[in-house]
């Protein structure tokens, strides 16, 4: 037995053994899954049409406008989900505090890893701050990464550091969100990520603001090529700007 194919039976045998109810509604599973087939069903996949660089959902064939305007860093980024409803939900629990759904995510974004990035040579997260990482208790975007990295066989890296605190980007626009992020990550190891293909895993994609100041800092330190992969992706549903 390989190496991936051995870490995966273990990760199942763990999965059957330790989770008893469904993450969403709470029901009793017998399968050792994490979301219940009920659950599972009703969660907005992002399996209609895309941009083909930012992976949003957009209303017709090609690059949306944002990316036309101005494309990401990351030559191509992907989300399991919409920005919506139970996923949305999910992704709100995980980071304030229910740090157990790192799994449940994980297992959910593992199709689109190996289907839409069949060349990654690693995959590495968004860095946090230490006071930030401290006040959390833990970085949502490691953790995913981390699960990833075992359930697929593709190495983890953590090249990067967060340099300085940034405010809140909640309401920011993606300009704002750009001057904010501006030089903030800088990468420690450039060994690692010299001439690789490499994944950047998060929870969200909204903007794309900070996988492409992330990116970019990769791809400076030599990365051959950057690619993002979130478990949700917030839609842009105001292309010309808020009325």
């Amino acid at each position: 037995m390989g190496i991936i194919a051995f870490l995966r039976a273990k990760l199942k045998k763990y999965d059957d053994e330790h989770n008893f109810t469904c993450n969403i509604c709470g029901r009793e599973v017998f399968g050792g899954e994490w979301i219940c087939a009920a659950c599972d069903a009703r969660l907005p996949r992002n399996n209609a049409i895309v941009c083909p660089l930012c992976g949003r959902r957009v209303r017709e064939e090609g690059i949306c406008l944002e990316c036309k305007q101005k494309p990401l860093t990351v030559a191509k980024a992907r989300s399991a989900f919409l920005h919506e409803d139970e996923a949305a939900r999910l992704v709100v629990r995980f980071k304030r505090g229910e740090k157990y759904l790192y799994r449940t995510l994980a297992a959910q974004l593992l199709p689109l890893l190996e289907r839409e990035f069949p060349r990654a040579d690693a995959l590495t997260f968004v860095p946090m701050t230490e006071r930030a990482e401290r006040k959390r208790g833990y970085n949502q975007a490691r953790l995913l990464a981390e699960e990833l990295s075992a359930r697929s066989g593709v190495p983890f890296i953590a090249p990067a550091v967060k340099r300085k605190e940034t405010s809140s980007q909640k309401f920011l626009t993606r300009a704002d969100r750009e001057k904010n992020l501006e030089h903030v990550f800088h990468v420690e190891d450039r060994a690692a990520v010299k001439g690789k293909h490499i994944v950047i895993v998060d929870d969200t994609l909204t903007t794309g603001a900070t996988v492409s100041e992330l990116g970019g800092a990769l791809k400076r330190a030599g990365a051959k090529e950057v690619y993002a992969l979130t478990f949700t992706s917030v839609e842009n549903k105001f292309p010309f700007g808020k009325p």
